[in-house]
Formats: structure tokens, sequence, C-alpha cells
């Protein structure tokens, strides 16, 4: 059974700096579309990255743009998110998704990442003083 386990989520000042990563078993990134989206509290899942498959185009939120980075390492199936420049409304549950249902997918836009079918179990981040 596919299972994507995230990790890395914490408590940092603005300004800081955290790095998430997502472990995902039984199947290898560099087939598949995959990335993370966010949800804050009472408001709606928010797309923030999406990678394409066999190291496509990756599409950033324009609210993250410049300040996160999506990476991969093929050989251990894990993927990462490097959080700068971090602000209070970065604040949100974070989760990592794939489309393991469309092989070989080049994404569009990072709105696309909350539909994925394919949904780690999410870790929190949160920026305050």
């Amino acid at each position: 059974q596919v299972q994507l386990v995230e990790s890395g989520g914490g408590l940092v000042q603005p300004g800081g700096s955290l790095t998430l990563s997502c472990a995902a078993s039984e199947f290898m990134l560099n087939y598949y579309a995959f990335g993370w989206f966010r949800q804050a509290p009472g408001k709606e899942r928010e797309g923030v990255v999406c990678m394409s498959s066999n190291n496509g185009g990756i599409y950033y939120a324009d609210s993250v743009k410049g300040r996160f980075t999506i990476s991969k390492n093929n050989a251990n199936d894990t993927m990462y998110l490097q959080m700068n420049s971090l602000k209070p409304e970065d604040t949100a549950v974070y989760y990592c998704a794939a489309d393991l249902h469309h092989l070989l997918t080049t994404c569009v836009a990072a709105r696309d990442v909350p539909a994925f079918p394919s949904v780690g179990q999410g870790t929190q981040v949160t920026v305050a003083t």
C-alpha cells in the first residue's frame, strides 16, 4: 500500500526556516507528479508547489515563490520542501501529495496539488514569536 509520511514541522519565528520531508513508499517519485499543499484553520486548501514527473516543470504559488523550494531524492523516494523567510501567514498544516493515478504527468499549476489522490497525514507548521 502506498504511503506518504511527512515530517519536519514545528514552531519557528518569523523570518526563520524549516525543511519538511515526505517519504514515499512503494513508488518512484520520478514517474509521478507530486507536491505540497497547506490548510490553515478556517481556510480552504492551498496548493503550494507542484513538481512534474521525470524532472519536468515546477510551479509555485505566488504566495511562496522565491521563499520555498521543492526538491526530491530519487534514491530514497523522499521529497522535501525548504521554507525560508517564513511569515505568520504561512502557518498551516502542510501535506505532501502525489498523483499516483496518472503516470508521467506534467504539472500545470500549484493549485492542482490538493486534488491529487494520494495524501500524507500532514505536519503542522506554526510561524509565531
